[in-house]
């Protein structure tokens, strides 16, 4: 978590402005160089993950052949992507640095680290390089006529729209009751343009108190589209003030999407279903690969902060995902610490009770340890919990609960496969 440091006119102690002063740096200053990336950390992460993944895909489920093709052509145009990112934030980070948009780690403070001027706002990076990726990839799979291309750059226009205000957000400090509306603003391209089902499954147990199978909600279920979208860059956004945590659970959250898409695929035969969970897939891959680039950055102890242009990007390009994929209750699933945290925070951020603006843990810099406090946030609560521990156990033990409960949404769907719908 950053405390923001921008240039501003000076004031005096009458209150009278000065002139501004001029904290451009001159040529020849020496601007902080950027700690190699984490690859040890990534390579570790991938290898776990993508070579089952594409052992499910190519092996275990008898998938289409021209449906394989598209998932590889996207996969290897994410894995460019991750490149790409990898070799401009480095680049990004001394632009923003002679912009004065730059941080100091409040969960360092006392120590050396906390008084280094980290470079804020990378999400910046990691949404162009997406936007492009994702955008060329129309080139490869989609033909001009095809159903799903108007909802298709309807979802990146949303996207875009989301990372444009979270830079804007970056930039300006916008008060959180004007953050709330963000979303909403841009989910409008997809909401508009959205041209599936408007209709929900009723839950067999309470069938025979409905007398209906399938309920159609409607406009009602665009505004329940809209909430998700809102809900879903906000969560993001407040489950956050550790190192490599706001990229991490977005890494185990587009995992875990990507998991499900596949097992979806693999279990159906009706070509539509198949379809739009790969359409979630070619939108969730590039996202996994260039948040790992940021990741490499931003874990612990981080040397770029990604702002909230990171946070809302991220969540507006999940909720995009559960939107098009047509599985909008399972995502919620996999936002379960997301939706503690927000109902735990609900007392704060409707100021029933008072809310600073950082609700930090409390930094110890002789032990180095991290002690919660009384605010009402997740990452509080499991110190509280669990005791003191450096910032990296924590963030490691948040990250591992959002796998976890992740987990937990598969075993559900399990359990509840042929009961509840």
């Amino acid at each position: 978590m950053a405390v923001r440091r921008r240039a501003s006119p000076s004031v005096a102690s009458d209150g009278a402005a000065q002139a501004p002063v001029d904290v451009r740096p001159v040529p020849g200053d020496d601007l902080p160089t950027l700690a190699p990336p984490k690859l040890a950390v990534i390579l570790s992460l991938s290898v776990a993950f993508f070579i089952p993944f594409f052992y499910v895909v190519f092996y275990v489920y008898d998938i289409e052949p021209g449906l394989r093709r598209s998932i590889a052509i996207n996969a290897a145009m994410s894995f460019g992507g991750f490149l790409v990112a990898l070799r401009s934030i480095p680049v990004a980070a001394r632009y923003l640095l002679k912009r004065n948009l730059f941080g100091y780690d409040i969960n360092k403070k006392g120590t050396p680290q906390g008084t280094v001027k980290v470079p804020e706002s990378l999400g910046i990076v990691i949404g162009i390089v997406y936007l492009v990726v994702t955008i060329l990839f129309q080139q490869f799979n989609f033909t001009a006529d095809s159903n799903w291309l108007v909802e298709y750059n309807a979802a990146l226009a949303s996207v875009c729209f989301m990372i444009l205000l979270g830079f804007v957000d970056d930039v300006l400090d916008v008060p959180w009751r004007i953050k709330l509306l963000l979303p909403s603003f841009a989910a409008l391209p997809l909401l508009m343009a959205y041209a599936g089902h408007t209709t929900i499954i009723i839950p067999k147990p309470i069938i025979p108190y409905v007398g209906l199978k399938i309920l159609d909600l409607g406009v009602i279920y665009k505004l329940y589209m809209g909430m998700l979208a809102v809900f879903c860059t906000n969560s993001i956004n407040i489950h956050a003030g550790l190192n490599g945590l706001e990229v991490g659970q977005t890494v185990v959250i587009s995992a875990a999407v990507l998991i499900h898409n596949v097992m979806q695929i693999g279990a159906s035969d009706d070509p539509e279903y198949q379809q739009a969970h790969a359409f979630s897939i070619y939108l969730v891959q590039p996202l996994l690969a260039t948040s790992l680039a940021l990741f490499s950055y931003n874990w612990y102890p981080s040397s770029v902060f990604v702002g909230d242009t990171y946070t809302y990007f991220a969540g507006m390009a999940l909720a995009v995902v559960g939107i098009l994929g047509h599985f909008s209750e399972t995502l919620l699933l996999f936002f379960l610490p997301q939706v503690l945290n927000f109902l735990y925070s609900c007392p704060q951020l409707f100021k029933i009770i008072p809310c600073p603006r950082h609700r930090l843990p409390r930094f110890d810099p002789k032990s180095g340890l991290l002690t919660g406090t009384k605010d009402g946030t997740l990452v509080n609560l499991f110190l509280r919990l669990f005791g003191r521990c450096s910032e990296k156990s924590l963030c490691i033990r948040l990250l591992v609960f959002q796998a976890l409960s992740c987990v937990f949404c598969f075993w559900l769907r399990h359990v509840l496969s042929g009961w509840y719908k």
